[in-house]
């Protein structure tokens, strides 16, 4: 018998096993199956736009194969990979290191909706379906979208290392699972309604403890400082842009030449106008780096600043770098660009001065802010330092952005082309921490002195000279009126009449106003009203229309006689 049931027990084991298998994390296999599907839609996207061009080329060098390799090696461009071209008519291999940084709007979009597609672990879409089923675990839907995805980039890399556009390994080891990584996790917690806990937790086990208290306070200086940096970093991006826009306005009809001569065919002109398209972001992040001070470099050596602007190398005819500042000592036209910085800084100076002005202030039920009195504004020292915090992330964005923006187009002159990404940061932090703290200390003063005179003006003093008009008004809505006095309402309401009726037959309310002037003496029918029962529900009011004395007072029964 022991036999017997020993062998029953190992022949269940394996049962047991499958069992754990079929439960394992719910949503990874979708969450897997998302990932995969978000690499193969961006690749499909480049291979439709390539082989497109391909075909409409009336010079097809490559056939199909050529092709696809060529959208491979575009798409880890996209992830920001740094890609080396073989066929050079000196045989030297030449680096092609700028990014265009609008294709990496492309997988970072689709790996963002893959994501919070993930958290739902393919929950269907019908109208029996379960609206509030549980999410899939914030792990679970990361590591499964991020390893599909790659489990696609991978062999696409392999694939296109046999082309003429060959990917750098070392980079692109490095910036696809980066993209992935940081897209899938924010993705994730987007899913989850951004949480502030796991950033807080991560933040804080990254910096040391003093630091941590001062960044991570009770008051959201964090927050703050992150908005202020991400504000100031958009009105410098938005205003090298408009920089970027006038100066090809003035340089139209060379930008127009340009893009006539570069290419004849239809085709070369709408590739020519995609590469435009997607290098304008390139472009603005080039122009807010002018507007900051260290400008770009069109080549080793040649620097163009608001300062001045060397002769750079001689560059090949593309519409873009027809806005480029001409070469020799910069005017005050190139001087005004520096109102770029000072317009950033003032809007990030701003969002802290907001921030140290509201945060932690109470609020009234009733929904408005109750009044800001001194002590719950931050200290300058603090404001001071939320501003430095700032401007250290928003150079931090700019840094970035310069990095991916400029790059390598080539050997000797054109081995260093864009801006310099450490330059750009410096300059960004010098602009935005003077600016922003002298317009946030400002705004913080400013916002500090008005509550004052606002509530001096909307309390001036009254005829009596003691109290204004607001304080004599809260004084009479505490006081109730005569005859009305405070029951429990047979309904159970608070604040009604016995009966449920006031004078003239309307809803009592919980208190109602005296006049403005003195209460007269009461006269002895008030008292002897006062001194009695209140009336029942099913008689009138004690007011009638047609008369100006209220009613008589109904004589209560006498008891019966035992």
């Amino acid at each position: 018998m022991a036999g017997v049931i020993q062998t029953t027990a190992r022949r269940t084991r394996p049962a047991l096993l499958l069992t754990r298998m079929r439960d394992r994390s719910p949503g990874l296999d979708s969450a897997l199956l998302g990932g995969a599907l978000a690499a193969g839609l961006g690749l499909a996207a480049f291979a439709m736009l390539v082989i497109l061009l391909w075909i409409s080329s009336p010079y097809p060098d490559s056939g199909l194969d050529g092709a696809l390799s060529t959208a491979a090696a575009l798409w880890l461009l996209a992830h920001g990979a740094e890609l080396i071209r073989t066929d050079t008519l000196s045989g030297v291999p030449a680096p092609l290191g700028v990014r265009p940084l609008l294709l990496l709007a492309l997988p970072v979009w689709l790996l963002h909706r893959a994501a919070r597609d993930a958290t739902d672990g393919g929950a269907s879409d019908e109208p029996d379906a379960s609206d509030d089923a549980p999410l899939v675990g914030g792990p679970t839907a990361w590591t499964g979208v991020v390893l599909g995805y790659l489990a696609v980039g991978a062999p696409a890399a392999l694939y296109a290392a046999g082309g003429g556009l060959r990917p750098a390994w070392a980079s692109a080891g490095v910036c696809v699972p980066l993209v992935a990584v940081t897209a899938t996790g924010v993705g994730v917690w987007r899913a989850y309604g951004c949480p502030r806990g796991p950033l807080e937790r991560t933040v804080g086990a990254l910096l040391p403890r003093g630091v941590r208290h001062l960044l991570l306070g009770p008051d959201g200086r964090l927050g703050v400082a992150a908005r202020a940096a991400v504000a100031g970093t958009a009105v410098l991006v938005g205003g090298g842009a408009l920089l970027l826009t006038v100066s090809l306005l003035w340089h139209g009809g060379e930008a127009q030449g340009a893009f006539l001569r570069l290419t004849e065919g239809w085709s070369g002109r709408l590739a020519v106008l995609l590469l435009g398209v997607v290098l304008l972001p390139n472009a603005a992040v080039w122009a807010a780096s002018y507007a900051l001070g260290p400008g770009f470099l069109l080549g080793a050596g040649h620097a163009v600043t608001p300062l001045s602007a060397s002769p750079g190398p001689l560059l090949p005819a593309f519409p873009l770098l027809a806005a480029v500042p001409d070469a020799g000592a910069g005017t005050p036209v190139n001087w005004a660009a520096g109102a770029v910085p000072l317009a950033a800084g003032a809007v990030a100076g701003w969002y802290v001065a907001k921030g140290a002005t509201t945060a932690g202030h109470p609020v009234e039920p009733g929904g408005e802010r109750s009044g800001q009195e001194p002590d719950a504004f931050w200290s300058p020292g603090r404001t001071a330092g939320v501003t430095g915090l700032s401007a250290a992330l928003c150079a931090a964005l700019l840094a970035m952005f310069a990095a991916l923006a400029g790059g390598p187009l080539g050997v000797a002159a054109l081995s260093r082309f864009g801006p310099v990404w450490w330059q750009s940061g410096g300059a960004t932090l010098v602009w935005i921490g003077l600016v922003a703290t002298v317009t946030a200390l400002a705004v913080r003063t400013w916002r500090r002195r008005t509550p004052r005179s606002e509530r001096a003006e909307r309390t001036p003093a009254g005829a009596d000279g003691e109290r204004g008009a607001g304080a004599w008004a809260g004084a009479r809505a505490r006081i109730p009126r005569i005859g009305s006095p405070r029951r429990e309402s047979p309904e159970g309401g608070p604040g009604a009449t016995a009966g449920g009726r006031r004078l003239g037959g309307a809803a009592a309310a919980p208190y109602d106003l005296l006049p403005a002037d003195p209460v007269p003496d009461r006269d002895p029918l008030s008292r002897d009203l006062l001194s009695r029962e209140p009336l029942s529900r099913d008689l009138p009011g004690p007011g009638l229309p047609d008369s100006g004395h209220p009613a008589a007072p109904e004589t209560p029964k006498p008891p019966p006689a035992q």
